[in-house]
């Protein structure tokens, strides 16, 4: 497994003239994290003055698909588009190396972003699969504006924000805190930490459970591994993308406990065991995602390339 060890990732990392102290970058992604969330209040302020205070259906309960979905790109563009400033920041004046060593070299992004794209909406599909197999996903009624052909452009638009979204927190968990780690102590130091900061840093959404937090932690290993193996964050960035994206835009679940505005292709809801289904959190709460990472994690350490 020389891909683990000598990933492209922590080749990356060496450009600059110091690699942050562990000691720094835990309590340092936590700040960027929250720092960065706070760009969203001057959205919220506006969202509050235009329809109010948000009840039970949220902010926009008679608001058509399109413009429901330009806010909650929105409120994702501003409530994580500062992470990346931070990081320029931090890589420029402290540890002295470009941007792109985050591992957002130009070469080869077309085909792992969208090969990342691709992977990621089949895993998901295939939870979705699993649920569907055991009866445990079926169709619910909802505002024909807000769903099927009437939601297209809502859906189209939010990709945006997934898109800021997905990939600002592969630049901070897989693009920094993972190679910094792993490149100044062991690679599988900096795999298990930064699986552990990205499921603490959603542990404060809502209906979390045990299985959630434990899903969490895999996708954190199963992107970990993925961008190592790669050595690149566009194919990760991609699929983390697509992976809420698709969840709660096509399939209309929630995505990790939080409603996603802007409309949904097909409106599905679970059924039976929590366990399961993952209840209120969404599907990734559930057993069903728990065998999809498991899977994608096998099959990553069996990629085969060159």
């Amino acid at each position: 497994m020389d891909w683990f060890h000598n990933s492209k990732l922590f080749h990356l990392a060496r450009q600059g003239q110091r690699l942050t102290h562990i000691a720094a970058v835990n309590p340092l992604s936590f700040v960027f994290a929250f720092f960065s969330q706070m760009g969203a209040v001057p959205v919220l302020i506006v969202m509050t003055i235009i329809y109010g205070f948000p009840g039970d259906d949220g902010y926009m309960p008679g608001a058509s698909a399109l413009e429901s979905g330009f806010w909650m790109s929105l409120q994702l563009i501003t409530a994580f588009g500062l992470i990346y400033v931070f990081l320029w920041a931090w890589l420029r004046f402290f540890e002295k190396r470009p941007y792109w060593t985050l591992g957002l070299e130009a070469k080869n992004i077309l085909l792992q972003y969208g090969r990342g794209f691709l992977i990621g909406a089949v895993m998901f599909a295939t939870a979705v699969g699993i649920l569907s197999l055991v009866g445990s996903v079926t169709f619910e009624q909802g505002n024909p504006s807000q769903q099927g052909f009437a939601a297209l452009g809502g859906v189209i638009l939010v990709l945006i924000g997934w898109g800021v979204q997905g990939g600002a927190e592969e630049v901070l968990i897989r693009g920094w805190v993972l190679p910094v780690i792993g490149a100044r102590y062991k690679p599988w130091i900096g795999l298990l930490v930064s699986s552990l900061i990205f499921a603490i840093l959603h542990g404060l959404n809502p209906n979390l459970s045990a299985i959630a937090l434990v899903n969490l932690a895999l996708f954190g290993v199963f992107a970990g591994l993925y961008a190592m193996r790669e050595g690149s964050l566009w194919g990760i960035s991609a699929l983390h993308t697509v992976w809420n994206w698709v969840q709660g835009n096509f399939f209309g679940f929630q995505v990790s406990g939080t409603n996603a505005d802007g409309g949904t292709i097909f409106n599905l809801m679970e059924i039976g065991a929590d366990w399961l289904t993952g209840g209120e959190f969404g599907p990734e709460g559930g057993l069903a995602v728990t065998v999809v990472l498991v899977l994608g994690i096998v099959a990553t350490l069996l990629w085969k390339r060159q």
